[in-house]
């Protein structure tokens, strides 16, 4: 557990049918188009890429844009002092699957060269880094339910350390045939993207407040309301019921998000504030939640 305040500075969301914060307050749209990230940073570089990578670049400049730490494609700050942290469950496993039945079929010379390098495990955080600019620390987490939330307690730790100023957290996932072989359904194909500060360059969108992890998911909604009392919206993905006072939203209408879930519903509660909406918000997957503060704030 932790209860460092840490400020969100940055935010963008990348699915069919919700380009911004504010839109994850209503239900998804059935049969909206997939993201383009094309239309937002241009053809260039994203060929050969896979779908999670172009999604992940389109995330992390609309974020670092919104943060201020990006402008005409350049840093506004010391790049070694801005990281990256990227939560994917599913990232490219479309690549590496391919990968493994060329070799099985015929052998390793039958491997693209283009296609290769994107069958690491830190494509999209290597890549965004790459891309824009960022010099800081670098890494991926694909643990599960709870990886984009960790990611986040990841980059907090990471600022709270020194290690970095500014952190880019990434939370995304692509549908393809084989995503949704593994997980048995659609995916939602995109995510969100947040830029976590400990020295603000712009507007404060929110703060995180106290984390919390145990070993009870019942546990997690009464540590939460503890800590960080009064929470008007509470966003989880299990159907537990709400705290008294607070509204329930469910995001799983957009699709499996996988790793990018928690990043996705703290992006929703930045919409939240958004709309000038009071705090806390509570995230909660499965034993692990994060209370999300208004910018002002204090738990």
């Amino acid at each position: 557990m932790t209860g460092t305040v840490t400020a969100v500075t940055g935010v963008a969301v990348a699915l069919p049918g919700a380009d911004g914060p504010r839109a994850l307050l209503h239900p998804a749209v059935p049969g909206a188009d997939p993201v383009d990230p094309a239309v937002l940073i241009g053809r260039k570089g994203l060929r050969f890429k896979d779908r999670a990578t172009q999604v992940g670049l389109h995330l992390g400049y609309a974020a670092l844009t919104d943060a201020g730490l990006l402008a005409d494609g350049a840093t506004t700050l010391p790049a070694e002092r801005i990281g990256v942290v990227v939560s994917s469950n599913l990232g490219n496993v479309d690549t590496v699957c391919r990968a493994v039945e060329t070799i099985a079929k015929e052998s390793t010379s039958a491997l693209s060269p283009m296609d290769t390098p994107n069958a690491s495990s830190n494509i999209i955080a290597s890549e965004t880094a790459i891309r824009w600019g960022l010099r800081g620390p670098n890494l991926t987490l694909c643990n599960g339910r709870s990886s984009g939330l960790d990611a986040l307690r990841w980059a907090r730790l990471l600022l709270a350390g020194g290690r970095a100023d500014h952190m880019l957290v990434i939370g995304v996932e692509p549908d393809n045939e084989m995503t949704r072989r593994l997980v048995g359904g659609p995916v939602a194909d995109g995510g969100a993207a947040l830029v976590l500060s400990r020295t603000p360059a712009g507007p404060v969108r929110a703060l995180l407040g106290p984390a919390v992890r145990t070993a009870d998911p019942a546990a997690v909604a009464a540590e939460l309301t503890a800590r960080a009392p009064g929470g008007r919206l509470w966003l989880t993905a299990d159907g537990r019921p709400a705290p008294e006072g607070a509204r329930p939203l469910d995001l799983t209408g957009h699709g499996e998000l996988s790793g990018a879930h928690g990043v996705v519903q703290c992006a929703a509660a930045v919409g939240w504030f958004a709309e000038g909406q009071p705090g806390p918000a509570y995230v909660q997957l499965g034993t692990t939640g994060l209370a999300l503060l208004a910018p002002g704030e204090t738990a």
